[in-house]
Parts: C-alpha cells; structure tokens; sequence
C-alpha cells in the first residue's frame, strides 16, 4: 500500500504499529493490541495510547509540509483524554486532523479509537524541525 510507513524508528519497531499517510488530511495509525501492550488490569496502557496518538498527530503534522509525512516534526505539547480501555485483541487506530497554526507552530486534534469505541482523544502543538538543524 502506497502511503504506509513500517518499521522506520525503534518506537514503532518495538510497539509494532503502522503509519499510513496516504491521505494527505489526516495521518492514521494502527496498532494490533497484544498483552504486551497492557498495563496490570489487562488494559491498553496510557503511555502506549500516547505513543500511538503522538505518532499520529505528529504525521499529520508533517504532512502539512511534506507529501510522504516524513518531515520531522517535534512535541511541543499534547493533552490527553482517556474515555474507554481497549484489550488484547482490539484493534486501535488513532488519526489526527490540522486544527489551526501559524508561521511556527501546528495544532492538531486526534482521535484512538477500536472499530466500535472512541478510546482517546488528543490535542497537540507541534513544530517543525529547522532543516539546518537535521544531521
């Protein structure tokens, strides 16, 4: 599939999700919950929720300057909202949509959810990466 990003960073190889940036509105990322992905009570925890949502708001992000969504971007801040667990099993996937920005910064909404339940939901402020600054 055009437009799918695998195994590019540590982060992703490790938690195993997938970056589809084939719409060029909104990044989407996926994520097949196993048990290694849960926390104590048997539930998605919050800090993969956030890994997953980052990735998919900073690929929305990205794709504002760049068609393959691959334009570094940084976390300046998001906030998170947790409204339902997800399990072993489910499968996630977060999207992101641009809200607003100016000459620096971009703001983006995004949504984690199953195929039947909105499990989170993010806000974020992201910046790009200055291209003198890569290296």
């Amino acid at each position: 599939m055009t437009g799918v990003i695998r195994d590019e960073t540590g982060t992703q190889r490790l938690l195993g999700y997938v970056l589809d940036v084939s719409d060029p509105a909104s990044a989407r990322c996926r994520l097949e919950l196993t048990g290694d992905h849960t926390n104590r009570h048997g539930a998605l925890h919050g800090g993969i929720a956030a890994a997953v949502l980052d990735n998919a708001l900073g690929a929305t992000a990205s794709l504002t300057v760049d068609d393959t969504g691959t334009a570094p971007f940084l976390t300046v801040s998001m906030t998170l909202n947790f409204h339902a667990p997800a399990h072993a099993g489910d499968t996630l996937e977060a999207t992101g949509r641009v809200t607003g920005g100016g000459r620096s910064l971009i703001f983006v909404a995004g949504e984690l959810r199953t195929p039947d339940l909105l499990i989170a939901t993010a806000t974020g402020v992201f910046k790009r990466v200055p291209p003198e600054r890569l290296g």
